[in-house]
């Protein structure tokens, strides 16, 4: 096996040939490197290379494997997205004025990957404010999806997203509000894991020219993303745990197990369909067939429930919510004419657009009436999975589209032929976002025109291991990640 062909193998197949000195972790560099160099000046998804420092880890991780040292991540190429802090190098978050900012300290997520070993090859790109279901910018250009180099790899991990699928490194870091992983993982092929809210802490994960403080973002997670389930999972594990500077303590993780170890234990509900917004029929189909799937192999499948909370009552607090967040930078003068807006609109004004402006100025008043909401979303989802283990549902109601610079405020998506608003998307992510749960994206099939098609696997609160493994088992039963044919 040569050098090149150790892109598309798993961490535990690294891991294993490191340990056995079938390959060195300066070899892993190189080989990564090389396809970096060779592949990206097509796909742009590696925005900041780091490639020196990368090549003194490698040999500092083999001199490790030397003396028998073993820990998780050890001698295994990784790439960060560009908006987490990673000392000596830029973090712009797609600002232009921020072009030079350059942290002195890692944020504590990279922090942890490179204890646990980890070679980070460099940073991927993102969008202006990570604000976008596409990856470019005016620093670093376009990224595109390596199915389609037409299309969006999405946003705004999709430079993470794009590099994972393009063989590059078998592991990355992502981050995830409006659907910032699980959307690239979607388009991409890939896995992402949307933590618990508050499970990863996010210090250092913050917008140039911000202190990296300790604090946990209403809505915001970081996590992981992989070509493989099991590679989720171990390089969650690496993340996730307090934050030290919050507890006094090292970080230590203690979550339940899986609620389950069989795929024929597990109860969950399929949807395919929201009341806000239409679903493709590629994304129908493709998740029809994963449902006939699970069914033969035995899991409980309902298609409805009682016990699911309004999900388009829970769209609407959803983008209420997170245009009071959103809103919080936004220029004086912007943020004057939405108000005058939200003054002007009648009371009985509904739907997302109307919620869109009354969130961007929410008083705290109305603010603290829209979480108490949310308090009472998070009771019934408790109550939905003393009966449900997991609900399956998709991340976006389309495959990967063109690539679309135009404004954002008139851009539209295609569903079935039909144009809808660009920022209804929103929809299919805030339906885990909201109430803070955790959900797992998995690619779970491939459209007619040869683009990925993923599904997220929404579990209890706190309760991450749970999607995570079923993950785990839908891949080993059903299949998982297929190369893109020209990578």
């Amino acid at each position: 096996m040569t050098n090149f062909e150790w892109q598309y193998k798993s961490v535990r197949e690294m891991a294993s040939a490191l340990a056995a000195r079938e390959i060195s972790a300066c070899e892993l560099a190189e080989a990564a490197i090389a396809r970096i160099e060779s592949l990206d000046p097509k796909l742009n998804a590696v925005c900041v290379r780091d490639f020196d420092r990368a090549r003194d880890a490698a040999r500092a991780a083999d001199h490790a494997l030397a003396t028998g040292e073993r820990r998780p991540l050890l001698g295994i190429p990784l790439l960060v997205k560009e908006s987490f802090n990673v000392a000596g190098l830029p973090t712009t978050w797609g600002f232009p004025q921020h072009k030079n900012f350059v942290p002195t300290e890692d944020a504590l997520p990279v922090a942890r990957v490179k204890a646990a070993g980890a070679v980070i090859l460099g940073k991927t790109n993102v969008p202006f404010g990570l604000g976008d279901w596409q990856s470019y910018n005016d620093i670093y250009g376009t990224t595109s999806n390596p199915y389609d180099l037409t299309r969006s790899p999405g946003g705004s991990s999709g430079g993470s997203a794009a590099a994972l699928a393009a063989g590059y490194v078998p592991l990355a870091l992502g981050s995830d509000l409006g659907g910032s992983l699980r959307m690239p993982a979607h388009f991409c092929g890939v896995y992402a894991h949307k933590p618990t809210l508050g499970v990863v802490p996010a210090r250092g994960h913050v917008p140039p020219p911000y202190a990296p403080l300790p604090d946990t973002i209403d809505l915001a997670v970081v996590g992981p993303m992989a070509r493989c389930a099991a590679d989720l999972a171990l390089l969650f594990d690496v993340m996730a745990g307090p934050d030290e500077i919050d507890t006094g303590i090292a970080y230590r993780l203690d979550m339940p197990a899986p609620r389950h170890d069989r795929l024929s234990d597990f109860r969950v509900l399929v949807l395919d369909r929201h009341p806000l917004l239409p679903t493709d029929s590629a994304v129908r189909l493709a998740i029809g067939t994963l449902a006939e799937h699970l069914e033969g192999a035995g899991v409980r499948v309902a298609y409805k429930s009682e016990l699911l909370p309004d999900l388009g009552d829970s769209a609407l607090l959803y983008m209420r919510m997170l245009m009071s967040l959103l809103a919080l930078n936004w220029p004086a003068d912007v943020y004057a004419n939405l108000q005058k807006q939200a003054a002007a609109m009648p009371r009985e004004a509904s739907g997302l657009d109307a919620e869109r402006v009354r969130g961007a100025v929410l008083s705290h008043r109305d603010w603290i009436v829209a979480n108490n909401a949310r308090c009472q979303l998070r009771a019934q989802w408790r109550e939905f999975f003393k009966a449900f283990d997991a609900l399956i549902c998709p991340v976006s109601p389309v495959t990967a589209f063109s690539h679309d610079h135009s404004n954002r405020e008139t851009r539209q998506i295609v569903i079935d032929g039909e144009p809808h608003p660009y920022g209804n998307q929103l929809i299919w992510p805030g339906v885990a976002t909201l109430p803070g749960l955790p959900a797992t994206s998995i690619p779970i099939g491939m459209s007619a025109e040869g683009l990925p098609i993923g599904v997220q696997i929404v579990g209890p609160a706190f309760e991450d291991r749970t999607p995570l493994k079923l993950a785990q088992l839908i891949e080993a039963e059903f299949g998982g990640f297929v190369p893109p044919a020209d990578f």
